[in-house]
């Protein structure tokens, strides 16, 4: 079942491609191969297909964008208070310059390809399908790129460093070439539709995303027919939403299933595994993890009941929300407090005469039951289990509050890297138990970069613009039921109040079924709602009751297009500064 990724993945270790800047390989290296030896045989030239392929190994382009969910709705990371959410970032920040370096060499790799893989003597069919992909993975590429910086430079040849010297192509002309990327690509007869599980071939690209990613610029280009039909077509090549409950889809044995679209294909040896148990782990979770990303706490109280129904802290406790954080942090305390601790969190603010000694604890508990359960997939909440390690021994813990004990005895609280603080801690894509994955750095599951879900719910956008409501509830209602929450128009909460309505509502249901996937930041960025979802009153990163550790502030409307990184100025006079940003 690996054995594919084993080849695609290893065979880039010798594959090292001439291209223009930001091609971030060593080309001096003694195993490099130039770009004017490896297209001289067929063996070669997959291996330069295959070091395409080897760019989404790079954190922004495709392995690490769990990261940029800080930036989104859904988690915020702990060890820093990122400049660009604090109206701090300055254009030579490493978050522009790496985006686009990563992204540019994946794009020369792909060209090199492109220009070179005509002459190369092998099958004519083959010959066809290695250039189809190699188009689509520019395709990608770009469509990262513009989504961010709003139009850049285009290269569609193999250029030597020297000649890097474009200025912006404006985004309009570079969606125009995507698009025609992934036509190609879509007319050509020797690419599969898709691969099945245990393929040979499984993790190459297809035509499925060939539409899935075309349907994806047209949304951006508010092509709404365009898209959906594009969007359709992904539905009719075979792929559906996996059955066995949301959580297990996040599990290696099933990562090739027919939800799957495009992902990264990892193993578990270093350097070809992810590493976001590791950041999204606590300390017991096997290999001791780090939490460096924690769930962001009004994201969690966006989860609506299991009815339908908005989620609202008064309905379960009342008076909650006229509380100060600090004192309502006495309903997530454990139960059979000491006179010292009570002393303790008393001096800090927590409102003691709300306590129950035998059932503080149920209490909360009882606030996350009868929620969307894609919560309690994703999401380790207070007073909820979960299967950690210590070395080699499983053990089940408990989120309690205050922490107490040992990793390896009773009561067996969870201990996190944040154990000053209590926070919400993900559950997604973090090993359980000993041994799911063999090292915490490199996780050997794959990584989803566009599943059906994600098709089904841009499906649901394009009709509901269009105004085809009653075909965008049947979308999003596919999701909801597969994750077992109330369709929408199935009860009095449910009810859909038009087209507005319900454009609320397809971004509330993206939020919540792709959480701490690398997929919101760029919605957010796409519906120009970022200003309003992760920079309101009182946002930032906070404990569970809402305790603010430090807050984000807006810099203006400017930030929704990124600008051209300073280093890339400096070398390239023909590139300039957009409006609003200052180096």
């Amino acid at each position: 079942m690996k054995l594919y990724k084993k080849v695609i993945l290893l065979s880039t270790v010798v594959a090292g491609l001439a291209a223009c800047r930001g091609d971030l390989m060593d080309l001096s290296s003694r195993t490099a191969i130039g770009s004017n030896t490896m297209w001289t045989t067929e063996n070669l030239a997959d291996k330069g297909v295959n070091a395409i392929y080897s760019t989404l190994f790079k954190d922004y382009v495709g392995i690490g964008l769990y990261k940029l969910d800080c930036f989104g709705v859904s988690s915020d990371c702990r060890d820093a208070d990122y400049p660009l959410l604090t109206a701090k970032i300055e254009t030579g920040n490493s978050l522009f310059s790496g985006y686009w370096m990563q992204h540019y060499a994946g794009v020369h790799r792909a060209n090199d390809a492109i220009a070179h893989l005509p002459g190369v003597a092998m099958a004519d069919g083959k010959k066809n399908r290695l250039v189809a992909e190699a188009k689509i993975l520019r395709a990608y590429f770009y469509y990262k790129l513009n989504g961010v910086f709003k139009g850049v430079p285009v290269y569609l040849e193999p250029i030597e460093l020297a000649e890097c010297t474009k200025g912006r192509a404006t985004e309009a002309e570079v969606w125009t070439v995507v698009l025609a990327d992934l036509t190609d690509a879509i007319n050509t007869t020797d690419l599969p539709d898709r691969y099945q599980a245990k393929d040979a071939n499984y993790g190459r690209v297809t035509k499925s995303l060939a539409y899935a990613l075309r349907g994806k610029v047209y949304l951006y280009q508010k092509e709404w027919a365009k898209a959906a039909l594009d969007f359709e077509q992904v539905g009719q090549m075979g792929h559906s939403l996996f059955q066995g409950g949301y959580k297990q889809l996040f599990k290696e044995a099933n990562e090739q299933s027919p939800e799957m679209i495009f992902s990264v294909q990892c193993i578990g040896l270093s350097g070809f595994g992810n590493d976001i148990s590791f950041r999204y782990g606590g300390r017991n979770a096997f290999g001791s993890c780090w939490n460096s990303y924690l769930v962001n706490t009004d994201f969690v109280d966006s989860y609506q009941n299991l009815d339908g129904s908005s989620f609202n802290w008064d309905e379960v406790i009342p008076g909650y929300s006229a509380m100060t954080p600090k004192a309502r942090a006495v309903y997530f305390f454990r139960d059979g407090l000491t006179a010292k601790e009570i002393e303790s969190l008393s001096s800090k603010g927590a409102d003691m005469t709300k306590y129950l000694p035998t059932g503080n604890e149920e209490r909360i508990r009882k606030v996350y039951e009868s929620r969307d359960p894609r919560l309690a997939a994703s999401i380790i909440t207070p007073y909820s289990t979960y299967l950690g390690a210590v070395s080699s021994t499983s053990y089940t813990y408990t989120l309690r509050w205050p922490y107490r004990g040992s990793d390896a005895a009773e009561p067996f609280d969870l201990r996190t890297d944040t154990n000053n603080r209590f926070y919400y801690l993900f559950r997604k894509f973090v090993a359980e138990g000993a041994f799911e994955i063999p090292n915490r750095s490199y996780s050997p599951i794959d990584v989803p970069l566009i599943r059906y879900a994600d098709v089904l719910l841009n499906l649901a956008e394009a009709y509901n613009e269009m105004g085809e409501t009653g075909k965008a509830v049947e979308c999003v209602n596919l999701v909801r039921l597969r994750a077992g929450v109330a369709a929408l128009n199935s009860n009095a909460k449910t009810q859909v109040a038009g087209q507005d309505d319900l454009r609320a509502r397809i971004r509330n249901e993206r939020r919540w079924e792709f959480n701490g996937e690398g997929v919101n930041f760029f919605d957010e960025m796409r519906w120009k709602t970022w200003h309003e979802s992760k920079f309101f009153e009182n946002a930032g990163l906070k404990e569970i009751w809402g305790e603010l550790i430090y807050g984000y502030d807006w810099d203006g409307d400017f930030l929704y297009t990124w600008p051209v990184p300073l280093a890339e100025r400096q070398k390239n006079p023909n590139l300039s500064l957009e409006p609003g940003w200052d180096d």
